[in-house]
């Protein structure tokens, strides 16, 4: 916040200049919560608005949850069970009064965006997910795409070491192939492969150098047959399409909302 603050007051970056995206934490979703989960993030950032802001998981938990033992607890659902209606519902309001200019979600499947669709006054403006070629979500894509909602990757890049024995797709020799045609790195097909689908993407990185690289994916792009390619890399590996998940949530498989239990 102190270094939004900065940039702002000092005139180098215009507040319109920067899209800002904030989330709304399982212990807030029960509606008379939401308002104050958006108040808490307004405040550490120093903003008067956020430009998109989403509900971070389909899953409630209860108000006082301690994310720090959840390895140990695993979920704790909210005992009052607030609704996707009752939950979107506050975060239209949010909009209504001007603390946020757009709404989403992320982590959803298809079924618990359908259930927010059915009482939905304003549409949510993008979903977030995870996708890369190991996973390429391709049915959740063509859906996003019918219902008009943005598809935004994250972890396009996967996420080496965070489950012990998945291969990085970095390292993927289809991958390595088509870097070393256009003369691009892994990370940057991988990058170019969101932006191709007509995703958006996010990646992170905290080193000023990759950060460079991952933004210089302007002066090329894949081939649709590229495209393609990379997207059927999930059916070769050995769980199955979606054994290339990353994200799974583990200590919450107990909770009735997790999002991918219907997985194979």
């Amino acid at each position: 916040g102190e270094a939004l603050r900065r940039v702002f007051d000092a005139g180098t970056i215009k507040r319109e200049e920067v899209f800002v995206t904030g989330k709304l934490t399982a212990t807030h979703q029960r509606p008379e919560r939401v308002p104050e989960g958006c108040a808490q993030t307004l405040s550490d950032l120093k903003l008067d608005y956020l430009d998109l802001y989403l509900i971070h998981t389909p899953m409630h938990l209860t108000p006082d949850f301690n994310f720090e033992k959840a390895n140990e607890l695993g979920a704790i659902p909210d005992p009052q069970n607030p609704s996707f209606a009752e939950t979107w519902g506050a975060m239209e309001k949010l909009v209504e009064a001007g603390y946020c200019r757009n709404i989403g979600l992320s982590n959803f499947n298809i079924n618990q965006i359908n259930e927010v669709l059915r009482t939905a006054k304003i549409r949510p403006a993008c979903l977030q997910v995870e996708s890369h070629p190991h996973l390429p979500n391709l049915e959740l894509l063509e859906y996003c795409k019918r219902e008009d909602i943005t598809f935004v990757a994250y972890s396009p890049l996967t996420s080496p070491g965070r489950r012990p024995g998945q291969a990085s797709i970095l390292e993927n020799e289809l991958v390595r192939e088509i870097a070393e045609r256009h003369n691009a790195s892994p990370a940057q097909i991988l990058i170019r492969y969101q932006i191709d689908k007509g995703n958006g993407v996010i990646v992170k990185s905290v080193t000023p150098s990759r950060i460079t690289e991952n933004l210089a994916v302007t002066d090329f792009s894949l081939s649709p047959g590229e495209v393609s390619q990379l997207s059927a890399i999930s059916k070769s590996l050995p769980g199955g399409p979606s054994s290339g998940r990353y994200f799974t949530f583990p200590n919450f498989r107990n909770h009735p909302r997790h999002p991918f239990l219907d997985e194979k």
